[in-house]
C-alpha cells in the first residue's frame, strides 16, 4: 500500500503555529524577541550545526542553562534530529551533575557562562564530552574549555534544514529524578509520548468554562524550572498553541514582576514557594497580578497560599504529576456547580484534580485490589497513561519495582472522590504512623499555615516508643513576627475537637527554624529534614 504512517514526532509540534499563526513573539527577558518563523529557521540552523557536529540519531546532547529561547529550540532541534535531550539539573551537586552527564553519555553540551565554574571542576570527570558550546547573555566568551559559542554555532547552520522522519517510538528527551535515596535515577521519554501528552494537556487546559482555561490568546512563562519535566510539558503545549511566550532566564523576583506586567503574562506555572516569592515581589513592587493563571505543583498547594493568590487576582489551581509520569496526570479545574461557592472553590483548588484525557488513575490497597471511590478509602495512586516513562535506565530493578502489577506505582497516598476529585493525603514515606491512627503530614502543614504568625512549615515524623511516631513541626516566623507554640497547638486542637483530625496529631514539639531545606526543584526535603532536626526529639 501506498498509504503514509504518518509518525508522531515533536516536530509536528512546530509546524501547527507557523503555518497558523506567524505574529506571535518568542521573547527572552529584555534582551531579544522574535516570531515564530523566526523559531523555525533559528531550530534548523541549530539541527544543521549539531549535525556538522557529528550528532546523530541516538547520540545524547545536554543543556545546562536557565529558562531561555535557547533552551525551546533545543527542545525541538536536538530531538527531531532524532538525538536525544538531556536536561541537566543545575541544582545538583557538582559531583551529581558528573554523573548524570557520564550516565546519560552527552557527546554535546550546553552550558551557561554562569555553569562554567561547575563544569571546568568536572570536566575531567566526563570522558565521553566531546564539545562544549557556551551560552552567554551579552558576557565575554571564555578563551578556555570552550569549543565554540551557541549563537557564533547557529550563524553556521542552514535556516531551512530537512529534519527527517523516523519511529515515533525513538527515545526524545531524558532527565535525572532528584530522589531523596542513592543516586539519580534516569527517566526517559519517546516522541510518541510527547506529542501525546502535549494534546492531553491542551484539551484538558481549553476545555474548561470556568475562568481556569486557556486559548492561543494566552501570554505564557514558566515559573518551574526547564530541566525540570520538560517545564511541566507545557512549552511544547504553547508552541503547539502559538502563543506569545516568555522566558525569564535566572529566577529573581523583581524581573519576573516586571514581565507578567510589561508582557501581559496570563499563564504560568511553579511550586508553591515560587508563587509565594512572586506575590511578595509584586506587592512590594505594587504590581498588579490579577487574571494571572498558575498551575501549582510540585508539592501541595495550602488553602492560606492559594487564598493570598486569590485575594491578589491570580486564578491559581493545583496540577498533579511526577517526574516519571511527564508529568501531567490531572488538573483541579473547577465544575460549574462550585462558582460561587467560596469554600467549594478553594477546596477543589487545592485538590490534585480530575485526571486529564488518556489518565487512568486509582487507589490501590497494599494487594493492588482497588478501592472505592468514595472520598474515604485511602490507598496508594497508581496510574496507566500513554506517556508514562517505561523505566529507569540501567536500573532494572527500581523499573520493576515502579511498575509492579502494571500500574506506575506514585508512592503518594490519597483518595477519589464520587465526583471524580483525587486528593493527596501525603507520600507513603511521610505519613505519621501515631496511636494506631494515621496523620497526614500534608493536612496538618495545611492547616499550621492558618496560623497568622507562620511563613513555611514542615511536619515529620519521629520516633515515639510508646506512641510509633509523632509529628515534630518545624515552622519559620513570618518577618517581623514571633510564634507562639501554643498558639499553633491550640489552633491544630480546634481541628481535632471538630473532628477533622485525629487528637494524636495535636503536636507536643513545634521548633522554630529560620529555613526549611528543600530538594534542587523546590519541594521541602523531609529526608534532610529528619536528618537536621528528628534524632534530637526522638523519644527511646
Amino acid at each position: 500500500m501506498s498509504a503514509y504512517q504518518y509518525p508522531l514526532l515533536i516536530k509536528q509540534l512546530l509546524a501547527a503555529p507557523i503555518a497558523r499563526r506567524s505574529g506571535e513573539e518568542i521573547i527572552f527577558r529584555d534582551r531579544l524577541r522574535y516570531d515564530y518563523p523566526t523559531l523555525a529557521a533559528r531550530v534548523g540552523r541549530l539541527g544543521s550545526a549539531l549535525t556538522h557536529l557529528g550528532i546523530r540519531q541516538g547520540d545524547v546532547v545536554g543543556v545546562m542553562d536557565w529558562d531561555s529561547h535557547r533552551y525551546l529550540e533545543s527542545f525541538f532541534a536536538i530531538p527531531m534530529l532524532g538525538a536525544t535531550l538531556l536536561t541537566v539539573n543545575i541544582r545538583l551537586a557538582p559531583e551529581q551533575i558528573a554523573y548524570t552527564i557520564n550516565h546519560a553519555e552527552a557527546t554535546v553540551l550546553f552550558c551557561h557562562t554562569d555553569f562554567l565554574p561547575v563544569l571546568r571542576a568536572i570536566r575531567g570527570e566526563l570522558p565521553k564530552l566531546r564539545t562544549v558550546i557556551v551560552l552567554t547573555d551579552g558576557a565575554e566568551v571564555p578563551a578556555e574549555g570552550v569549543d565554540g559559542e551557541y549563537e557564533a554555532l547557529l550563524a553556521t547552520g542552514d535556516p531551512a534544514h530537512e529534519f527527517p522522519d523516523f519511529d515515533e517510538g525513538t527515545r526524545a528527551t531524558t532527565f535525572y529524578t532528584t530522589g531523596t535515596t542513592g543516586l539519580p535515577k534516569g527517566v526517559y521519554f519517546s516522541h510518541r509520548q510527547l506529542v501525546l501528552h502535549t494534546l492531553s494537556v491542551l484539551v484538558a487546559l481549553t476545555l474548561p468554562g470556568t475562568g481556569q482555561g486557556i486559548s492561543d490568546r494566552d501570554v505564557y512563562m514558566p515559573l518551574t524550572p526547564m530541566f525540570h519535566v520538560h517545564a511541566w510539558g507545557f512549552p511544547y503545549a504553547a508552541t503547539m498553541a502559538g502563543m506569545k511566550q516568555v522566558y525569564p532566564g535566572r529566577y529573581q523576583p523583581d524581573v519576573i514582576v516586571r514581565l507578567v506586567r510589561d508582557e501581559k503574562v496570563s499563564v504560568s506555572h511553579c511550586v508553591p514557594t515560587i508563587l509565594q516569592m512572586v506575590l511578595a515581589a509584586a506587592d512590594e513592587h505594587k504590581v498588579d497580578l490579577s487574571g494571572w493563571k498558575v498551575v501549582i505543583g510540585g508539592s501541595a498547594l495550602p488553602k492560606a497560599l492559594a487564598q493570598a493568590a486569590l485575594d491578589r487576582g491570580v486564578n491559581t489551581f493545583t496540577g498533579y504529576g511526577m517526574s516519571e509520569t511527564c508529568p501531567v496526570l490531572s488538573i483541579a479545574h473547577l465544575r460549574p456547580e462550585m462558582i460561587g461557592d467560596k469554600a467549594a472553590e478553594l477546596d477543589a483548588r487545592t485538590k490534585a484534580g480530575l485526571p486529564v484525557p488518556l489518565v487512568d488513575l486509582r487507589i490501590v490497597d497494599h494487594d493492588m485490589q482497588s478501592l472505592p471511590r468514595d472520598g474515604v478509602a485511602t490507598g496508594e495512586i497508581v496510574a496507566r497513561a500513554p506517556w508514562l516513562t517505561q523505566g529507569y535506565t540501567g536500573n532494572p530493578e527500581a523499573s520493576e519495582e515502579l511498575w509492579e502489577g502494571g500500574y506506575l506505582h506514585t508512592k503518594d497516598i490519597g483518595r477519589i472522590r464520587p465526583d471524580g476529585y483525587l486528593e493527596i493525603t501525603d507520600r507513603i514515606k511521610d505519613v505519621i504512623k501515631t496511636g494506631g491512627e494515621w496523620v497526614s503530614s500534608l493536612q496538618l502543614e495545611d492547616i499550621i499555615l492558618q496560623v497568622p504568625c507562620v511563613a513555611e512549615v514542615a511536619v515529620i515524623g519521629i520516633k515515639d516508643e510508646r506512641w510509633g511516631e509523632r509529628p515534630l513541626v518545624l515552622a519559620v516566623p513570618r518577618q517581623g513576627m514571633e510564634i507562639d507554640p501554643e498558639a499553633i497547638r491550640a489552633h491544630v486542637a480546634s481541628y481535632a475537637d471538630k473532628k477533622v483530625l485525629p487528637r494524636y496529631a495535636i503536636p507536643e514539639n513545634i521548633l522554630v527554624v529560620e529555613s526549611l531545606a528543600r530538594t534542587s526543584v523546590g519541594k521541602l526535603d523531609k529526608k534532610a529534614l529528619r536528618a537536621m532536626y528528628g534524632a534530637q526529639f526522638e523519644v527511646a
